[in-house]
């Protein structure tokens, strides 16, 4: 099974922008997006109605805002958006699916850089998913957690450590708290597979930082440890265009 993830930054926007033709080509089983930028309404048939895939989406009250969505070839079992937590929920930033053999969550993290009351929003988003999936965990699931995740956890993870490390994506305490979710039993698939790779999936539109490869990867897969055996392989789709950011994707034999 392959399953991949994509901040797309705006729906609509990469639509125009060959997405569905990269989509139709690659036909992974369930793709998430992230940063969808809009509601079910706001979305063309054509993209909502891909033959062979279901649709399923998250939205921000906030209109043009976050957003998360699902295209699947597996119909699950059951779909939630959120976590039950109305602070976070009205945000759009969470699906979960629960398929037979694992529990899917597609989450896209907050950015916590224009200033301090949403770094303590997007830590406090942080702490209160990792509650929610260690109680998956305890009833015995297997987890798979993929999306932008805005926050690069090692110095491998980025271009420029040095001129970040006092920059929210790259601040002590964002970095510690992927630190407790690997100490809680969540695996950096790409890390796992791949220990010494550099790459990135995410650049910034300034300064023509994607030519140069000045990026930082904020893209993940975190998989519980007790489905870690089944990945085959992790992906960085770093020559996919159409976003500050690029697909990631997994293999996984379930």
């Amino acid at each position: 099974m392959r399953i991949y993830s994509w901040n797309v930054n705006g729906l609509r926007a990469v639509a125009g922008k060959g997405f569905k033709k990269w989509f139709l080509s690659e036909k992974p089983d369930i793709l998430c997006l992230q940063e969808t930028k809009a509601d079910i309404s706001q979305l063309p048939g054509d993209i909502t109605g891909i033959e062979g895939y279901e649709f399923y989406a998250a939205s921000s009250e906030k209109k043009g805002y976050s957003g998360v969505a699902v295209y699947t070839k597996i119909r699950p079992l059951s779909v939630k958006t959120g976590i039950g937590m109305g602070e976070f929920d009205a945000e759009g930033r969470i699906l979960v699916l629960n398929f037979p053999e694992f529990t899917l969550l597609n989450i896209y993290f907050p950015n916590g850089q224009m200033r301090a009351e949403r770094l303590k929003y997007k830590l406090d988003f942080c702490d209160a998913v990792l509650d929610y999936c260690l109680k998956l965990k305890k009833s015995g699931r297997k987890i798979i957690i993929c999306g932008d995740f805005n926050t690069a956890h090692r110095e491998i993870d980025l271009k420029n450590p040095g001129a970040n490390e006092n920059y929210s994506g790259f601040l002590p305490v964002e970095r510690a708290w992927i630190d407790r979710l690997t100490e809680c039993g969540f695996v950096d698939a790409f890390r796992m597979l791949y220990p010494d790779t550099v790459k990135y999936s995410w650049w910034s539109y300034r300064y023509s930082a994607r030519k140069k490869n000045i990026g930082w990867r904020i893209d993940y897969y975190f998989v519980s440890e007790n489905i870690s055996g089944q990945v085959e392989d992790s992906m960085i789709f770093s020559d996919v265009t159409g976003s500050d950011h690029c697909p990631i994707g997994i293999k996984i034999n379930v």
